[in-house]
């Protein structure tokens, strides 16, 4: 006979393998995940075309020279004002000291020259006074003599008039002529004296223009040495510029100049980036432009970094499709059209963390499509 089944194994059934309640558990989440999947799908936008971007940086040389150094390689991280590149600098050191060398005797030239404006002004202002004195004596003299000669002149027309009648004999009328010449050529060493004086007088004048020309020259040397002091300090800027530092404290992506090479101006020397600013760019599509809107938080994954997610936020959006900046483009002149979707340029900020964001690694973008 079978045994009886107690009341209590009767009402329970009797459990079953696990492997059926791990399939079920199985069964169960997969069904989840692909409700998941499925509700992120249509709950958000992704983006495959983006990618890290920075603003790369090309130093360039300003002067011509050969490179003496060249402290960095590439990879390196360098501080803001540590040397880059150095380039010869002696021709520029001593273009500065042949500078200031010449400054320097512009303060001597200028004693000089107001020593001589000093000179000449207390000299030919003496000569001028003792010359005009002279004159003034010279046309007293002539006064005086022209005096005599008219008073000789009187006597001997007197004696000219006595003479014939027997009132003066003929040697008075001899002493008066003589005394008539020697008046006459006194007056003409007296007026010949009066234009000497004159002409000393003229010459201590035409001395003292010499005042006006050094004067000139002392006011040439102020613009004279103010071009110096410009051509001191574009030297001192030249020199300057012969050591090529890093603007900014980033990394070394390239270097293109080695030791001993000759640098020509606006030669690319060196490519360099700040890698605490960092920014992605994507391209999206038209379609899903209306999802990426300024400010709008949206999340960054990186192919380099699985597992890692970063926070980004829209900045910018382009006003225009790639497509309008294509080198070739596309007017379709047989009248056959394709529509293909344009894709329009967004730019999204996103913080560095640790430096593991490098100019061009390849990003997705995800945004949610209900806001």
């Amino acid at each position: 006979m079978s045994e009886a089944v107690s009341p209590a194994r009767a009402r329970w059934p009797v459990p079953r393998s696990p492997r059926l309640y791990a399939g079920v558990l199985a069964g169960v989440a997969a069904l989840l995940a692909a409700g998941w999947w499925i509700y992120h799908q249509v709950s958000h936008v992704q983006v495959d075309d983006a990618r890290v971007a920075n603003d790369m940086v090309s130093i360039s040389s300003r002067v011509a020279g050969w490179a003496t150094q060249v402290r960095v390689i590439d990879g390196d991280s360098v501080a803001k004002g540590s040397l880059l590149v150095a380039i010869d600098e002696r021709d520029s050191r001593l273009h500065i000291q042949e500078l200031e060398a010449r400054l320097a005797g512009i303060p001597a030239r200028r004693e000089e020259l107001q020593a001589q404006i000093r000179m000449i002004d207390r000299r030919t202002e003496s000569a001028i006074r003792a010359q005009k004195a002279a004159v003034q004596a010279a046309a007293a003299d002539r006064v005086a003599a022209e005096t005599r000669e008219n008073l000789a002149r009187t006597e001997n027309r007197r004696a000219e008039e006595l003479a014939p009648i027997g009132a003066m004999d003929r040697a008075q009328l001899d002493q008066s002529r003589a005394a008539l010449e020697t008046s006459r050529q006194e007056a003409r060493r007296a007026s010949a004296n009066l234009d000497n004086a004159r002409a000393a007088v003229a010459q201590a004048q035409a001395e003292r223009e010499q005042l006006a020309v050094l004067k000139r020259q002392l006011a040439e040397l102020e613009p004279q040495e103010a071009e110096l002091d410009a051509q001191l300090e574009r030297a001192r800027l030249d020199l300057l510029d012969r050591a090529i530092v890093m603007p900014f404290d980033g990394v070394v992506d390239k270097v293109f100049v080695d030791a001993g090479e000759y640098v020509s101006p606006g030669q690319r020397l060196l490519l360099v980036h700040d890698p605490a600013r960092v920014r992605v760019e994507a391209n999206v599509k038209e379609t899903d432009i209306r999802f990426f809107r300024p400010g709008k938080k949206v999340g960054i994954t990186v192919d380099a970094l699985p597992g890692q997610t970063f926070e980004g936020s829209v900045e910018r959006v382009g006003n225009a499709a790639t497509s309008e900046f294509a080198l070739l483009p596309n007017p379709n002149p047989s009248g056959n059209f394709t529509k293909i979707t344009q894709r329009l340029p967004v730019r999204i900020a996103v913080r560095q963390r640790d430096g593991l964001l490098k100019p061009g690694m390849m990003v997705e973008v995800e945004a949610r499509a209900g806001d």
